[in-house]
């Protein structure tokens, strides 16, 4: 594939096959580079070489595995800056950064946005896999920076709806405890004295069977708080099999709402409907 630098500046040679290459993460391009599958006259070049105007190099993809499958998610709300989606259970924010791109929401904002590129495309925040609900994404990098600064600052309001195991006393609170990555399975966080302060408040909605649905509000953002959390008072989300939880059909948290500012200064509110009924009962 031939790749021409049709700007009026030197451009490097990484960021022009990534806008030429949008289907595919960030990752898996800058493997063509490690692997010398990108050339400028017969020589192999680095992803920070520069190319002037009209220069061109040679890229080959064939090492690459196919991008992402294209995928249609349900969107909440869309207009010129951003997109609001109602992500499903079992579908992850963006690609891992391996040589593959499993179908993710980033690659479906690649695939609604032209000119948009990179494994993290108009990701501003994530939601676990297994969590269902409202995410906010950006068409643009001043809408991408305006939205993090938000999150950054604690100005963004979420609400998200658990089920949980047992009955959690009393009917409201805060859970003020600092969460760090387990050194023992990096893959997990848990609460310890070093870690960063992290805070949720929640409310008990009702009781069924056994378990408890919880509203619960995070003021810090911080990964897998809220499984943490939960599993720190000793109930553990239903079908949290990782945080202690009883295997279920999924796992039962979900982004209910999202309250935030969009460019051009309004504030909105944007609502995800529960995805399951009758969980107590499962």
């Amino acid at each position: 594939m031939r790749i021409t630098n049709n700007k009026d500046k030197a451009e490097r040679a990484d960021v022009l096959l990534a806008e030429h290459n949008n289907q595919y993460s960030r990752a898996a391009l800058a493997k063509l580079f490690e692997l010398e599958q990108v050339k400028r006259d017969n020589k192999f070049i680095k992803p920070g070489t520069k190319l002037a105007p009209g220069e061109f190099f040679e890229a080959d993809l064939s090492l690459i595995e196919k991008p992402a499958e294209p995928i249609d998610l349900p969107i909440i709300y869309e207009d010129e800056n951003v997109v609001v989606i109602d992500k499903p259970a079992g579908i992850i924010s963006h690609a891992r950064g391996k040589y593959w791109d499993e179908a993710s929401v980033a690659s479906f904002i690649r695939q609604k946005i032209k000119g948009l590129s990179g494994e993290r495309a108009g990701i501003v925040h994530r939601l676990d896999r297994a969590t269902s609900g409202v995410m906010i994404c950006a068409k643009n990098s001043e809408t991408m920076s305006f939205l993090q600064r938000q999150f950054s600052s604690r100005k963004v309001k979420k609400t998200y709806i658990a089920v949980v195991e047992g009955g959690v006393e009393p009917n409201e609170a805060i859970i003020n405890v600092p969460i760090l990555r387990s050194p023992k399975n990096l893959k997990t966080f848990m609460p310890h004295s070093d870690g960063k302060p992290s805070e949720t408040i929640y409310k008990v909605l009702n009781f069924n069977s056994g378990n408890s649905t919880l509203e619960l509000k995070p003021t810090t953002g911080r990964t897998h708080q809220l499984r943490v959390h939960l599993k720190y008072i000793n109930h553990p989300i239903l079908g949290d099999e990782l945080y202690g939880g009883k295997k279920a059909d999924r796992l039962y948290l979900h982004a209910k709402s999202l309250e935030i500012t969009i460019p051009g200064g309004e504030r909105k509110i944007f609502v995800s409907q529960l995805p399951w009924k009758d969980a107590g009962n499962k």
